[in-house]
């Protein structure tokens, strides 16, 4: 079974809790900047072992101290719950 599209007011409710992130492109979109390089891996490592527990995969880009991430669920044709999760988790392991 898919997982459902969120409605554009859910999303918006949502966001709320989450100031940091926003919506680009039909993504829920955050930027992280880390001390240095071995911060910045870290995170996407612990993010990635939360991500492989949910199944659910960020789209993400690395250079140096910044890590970019872009969630969608694709099955769902945009942004549904497990993509609120993941971005909760990885505000939690990025101690923002």
């Amino acid at each position: 079974m898919a997982t459902p599209k969120l409605g554009s007011d859910e999303i918006t409710q949502r966001l709320a809790k989450l100031p940091q992130w926003k919506l680009e492109n039909g993504k829920l979109h955050r930027a992280y900047q880390f001390a240095n390089f071995v911060d910045a891996f870290g995170f996407m490592a612990k993010c990635a072992l939360i991500a492989e527990k949910h199944d659910h995969h960020p789209e993400w880009f690395n250079v140096y101290n910044k890590v970019v991430v872009d969630l969608t669920t694709h099955d769902a044709g945009g942004i549904s719950d497990r993509d609120f999760v993941l971005a909760e988790a990885m505000e939690r392991l990025s101690g923002s």
